[in-house]
């Protein structure tokens, strides 16, 4: 009798998987360059921002949206995503005060948020973007006092802000949704 035989289903699966990270091509730890930061980028408005990979969970077409009344106009309503509602918020009009127009590429980044999560809607995602120690040598302070709050430096060419979604979630105005 082999030695799998012996074995119950949820050992031999466990014993499986042992073998394969034993035989792993790669572990994360290996993977990871130093002195390289990803993100992804996106646009909203006419600006080019980037926000690390670790703060968005999960990018989304929009799906239909529930209006909530009485909330500030940026709160464009809730999206059930997988059960759970969400909040939807334009992220240009929060920031800028001008509307997103819903067109083929409008995304929804979505974020966690305490113990929920937050839907941002973008004009665009163009993806996973990685700065360098060089970009991050030649970066820019943030000039705009609208976005100085929640970007610290202006990285790459083109010039991408460094959004922190952790900043934004904590904001006081962001928090207060009620008009």
């Amino acid at each position: 009798m082999s030695q799998t035989a012996a074995l119950s289903p949820f050992e031999l699966l466990a014993r499986y998987e042992r073998l394969s990270l034993a035989h792993a091509s790669g572990t994360p730890e290996k993977l990871e360059a130093p002195g390289l930061w990803r993100g992804i980028g996106y646009r909203a408005g006419n600006r080019l921002f980037v926000s690390g990979i670790d703060e968005i969970s999960e990018l989304l077409a929009v799906p239909s949206l529930t209006p909530v009344p009485g909330t500030q106009a940026w709160l464009l309503g809730v999206a059930n995503v997988r059960g759970n509602l969400v909040p939807v918020i334009d992220l240009a009009r929060f920031l800028f005060g001008e509307r997103t127009q819903l067109t083929e590429r409008t995304r929804l980044l979505v974020v966690r948020q305490g113990a929920g999560s937050v839907a941002l809607m973008v004009d665009e995602v163009f993806g996973q973007r990685t700065v360098d120690v060089e970009q991050r040598r030649n970066a820019e302070q943030e000039d705009d006092s609208r976005l100085a709050r929640f970007v610290d430096e202006r990285v790459g060419e083109p010039r991408l802000a460094v959004f922190s979604m952790g900043k934004l979630v904590r904001a006081p105005d962001f928090r207060q949704a009620a008009a």
